[in-house]
């Protein structure tokens, strides 16, 4: 299905949500380390309720570690820094959504290896900063799985 890669994730319940998430969905998780929390933290267990055998996880010590792994995947950086509205891109099944940790999300660094067209955003009102991260993994994923008619991957 999609590729869900949480860059340096910070908050259990958060990577929890989107384990249960991918449960629904098919999507595959990638955590890129450091993580903020150990894979058997309660919080993460709690969000994610029974669906984490469900889900497969892979655990990865760099991105370029992922996208060696993952070479024919488009990648989408999920950012608010982006300019391009991530329901003005048509998505495909494989393709790969990075976000970033929940308190500053994809750093720079990162951010300048990709096009425009590759750094995707949310829209929101102002003043606010950005969604949760579980919410904002959730909106992107739906739009890509509705575009592809939510075509189920056994």
């Amino acid at each position: 299905m999609f590729n869900i890669v949480l860059y340096q994730p910070e908050i259990p319940g958060n990577t929890g949500n989107i384990i249960r998430l991918c449960a629904n969905t098919g999507c595959t998780l990638h955590l890129i380390e450091p993580l903020g929390f150990q894979l058997t933290d309660k919080h993460l267990k709690r969000a994610g309720l029974d669906y984490n055998p469900m889900v497969p996880i892979h655990r990865y010590e760099s991105l370029e570690q992922y996208l060696n792994t993952h070479k024919d995947s488009k990648i989408y950086l999920c950012t608010t820094k982006g300019n391009t509205n991530y329901s003005n891109v048509n998505f495909a099944i494989g393709d790969t959504f990075v976000f970033g940790p929940e308190t500053r999300g994809l750093p720079v660094e990162i951010l300048v290896n990709y096009s425009d067209s590759q750094k995707i955003r949310i829209p929101m009102q102002q003043p606010t900063r950005s969604l949760n991260l579980a919410n904002a993994v959730s909106v992107v994923v739906y739009e890509a799985w509705r575009q592809s008619s939510f075509q189920l991957i056994l």
